[in-house]
């Protein structure tokens, strides 16, 4: 760490997924993405023209530099660059070249992830089920390496592998939709995981001096969230197959000391799930395709920083029944919506002292706070939080990780402007509202000034005015 508490070096951003943001998927004559039968079918709505991000990427990118941003985080999307197989698309790569050499321009560092929750259609409806397709998108990562390398050094191979899976496969809110199929969930994060050793592997044959990592999903079960990143670690300190249970049960127990489980009522029920997942995901037997790849590489490390990404990580909180009362009247279905997530910067604390306990720099790749806006119009929260408030009691956060030693080194907020929050416009995370004829706001959904507020908190750290944000207290 240097001698500052808040480094010039600091990376202050923001994060966005192509699909989300760029338009022109799963449409007549658009590359078609696994979202796209679902689409057509009326499952979701459909993302159209999204943000115009692909069109209006200088006038989006100038919002990121107004803010006095160092970061734009981005995705490349594999569906657009290979729209069939091993056909690629010359008019997409000159694309995203001309937006990385935008972003470059500008003095922003680019963030890229390479697989974003979205693959090709061709791939298949089950791709990572099997040897084939984990495969190819370790392949994938080395196309783009070769493509767009000399724009980026800097990569997520895969973002949430966790939330990927669980929402595939388990939640069942992501196509194909299969809800609570904890095996296919399990086989799906050992794949991802596997094609992210291999990714990294060739990123670094091809950029030595890159940075490449993968991002969980910031999440209360050991063996959905820290048990995938320790599989890695394992192999960073040397750990053999004799050993590497033991070590796995105490980096579980370590972790359930670190994070706090579910509040009030919610503390039983995050005990029980706790106690389900050790008992159907045993130690002894996860990810054997990721364990497998992992012997046969011979450099220890196949992470560069600890990438992590928080919103509400207790998992029983999210079980809430249908009718109970929320922004905009009764919410009709099982599950809480995105915007009755609860913000905990002391939780959030609690997470990234963990993610710095293996003397990795800590990136928070994403950090966002949800208002719902429908048909009716926009709806404030019920908690009353504020994402002004928001934003300087998580960042605050880190600057308190910091004074306990934590190497944070970059906080990329989740989003630049409201965006197609898979399958829905009603969630809207934006610093920067979208109207309804697709107009980027100056203010977010709630009418606030938020990007004169994240800047405030820029200059004001960078000057290492504290008074910016406000810390949490380390015990909760």
């Amino acid at each position: 760490m240097t001698d500052a508490l808040w480094p010039d070096t600091f990376e202050f951003g923001v994060a966005t997924a192509g699909f989300q943001i760029e338009g022109g998927y799963n449409d007549v004559g658009q590359p078609r993405n696994n979202w796209a039968a679902w689409e057509d079918e009326g499952r979701v709505a459909r993302a159209g023209a999204a943000n115009r991000f692909w069109d209006e990427y200088e006038q989006q990118l100038d919002l990121v530099t107004a803010m006095g941003l160092s970061s734009f985080r981005l995705s490349i999307e594999w569906t657009r660059v290979e729209p069939q197989p091993g056909v690629l698309d010359e008019s997409a790569i000159r694309r995203y070249r001309d937006i990385l050499t935008a972003v470059q321009r500008r003095g922003l560092r680019a963030l890229v992830t390479l697989h974003h929750f979205t693959n090709p259609e061709w791939l298949g409806r089950d791709p990572w089920l099997d040897d084939a397709g984990w495969r190819r998108l370790a392949g994938w990562y080395a196309t783009a390496v070769e493509l767009f390398g000399d724009l980026c050094t800097t990569w997520i191979t895969s973002n949430e592998i966790n939330i990927f899976s669980f929402n595939t496969y388990l939640h069942g809110i992501f196509p194909p939709g299969r809800r609570s199929d904890l095996s296919a969930t399990m086989t799906t994060i050992d794949h991802l995981l596997a094609a992210h050793v291999l990714g990294y592997q060739a990123i670094k044959e091809r950029q030595p001096n890159s940075v490449v990592a993968t991002n969980n999903y910031s999440f209360s079960i050991y063996e959905l969230d820290r048990m995938i990143l320790d599989t890695l670690y394992a192999h960073h300190y040397g750990i053999g197959d004799s050993e590497r249970v033991a070590w796995l049960q105490h980096r579980r127990d370590a972790h359930y000391d670190a994070v706090p489980g579910g509040v009030g009522v919610y503390a039983p029920l995050e005990a029980a799930a706790r106690r389900y997942a050790a008992r159907k995901i045993p130690l002894d037997a996860a990810l054997p395709t990721t364990r497998a790849v992992l012997r046969e590489v011979a450099t220890p490390r196949v992470l560069d920083v600890a990438q992590l990404d928080y919103y509400a990580p207790t998992v029983a909180e999210h079980l809430t029944l249908p009718g109970h009362l929320t922004s905009g009247g009764r919410w009709r279905r099982v599950g809480r919506p995105l915007w009755d997530d609860r913000p905990d910067p002391a939780m959030f604390l609690a997470y990234v002292r963990e993610a710095g306990q293996d003397g990795l720099p800590v990136w928070v790749v994403e950090n966002g706070m949800c208002v719902r806006r429908d048909a009716r119009g926009s709806w404030p929260r019920r908690d009353g939080w504020t994402r002004e408030r928001y934003l300087r009691e998580n960042i605050g956060a880190l600057l308190r990780a910091r004074r306990l030693g934590v190497d944070v080194q970059g906080y990329w907020h989740w989003t630049l402007i409201d965006n197609f929050e898979w399958g829905s416009y009603e969630p809207r995370f934006g610093i920067h509202g979208l109207s309804r004829d697709g107009r980027v706001l100056a203010t977010d959904t709630a009418g606030d000034d938020v990007a004169a507020v994240y800047r405030s908190i820029v200059d004001g750290l960078r000057q290492q005015d504290f008074s910016v944000v406000t810390e949490p207290d380390v015990a909760r």
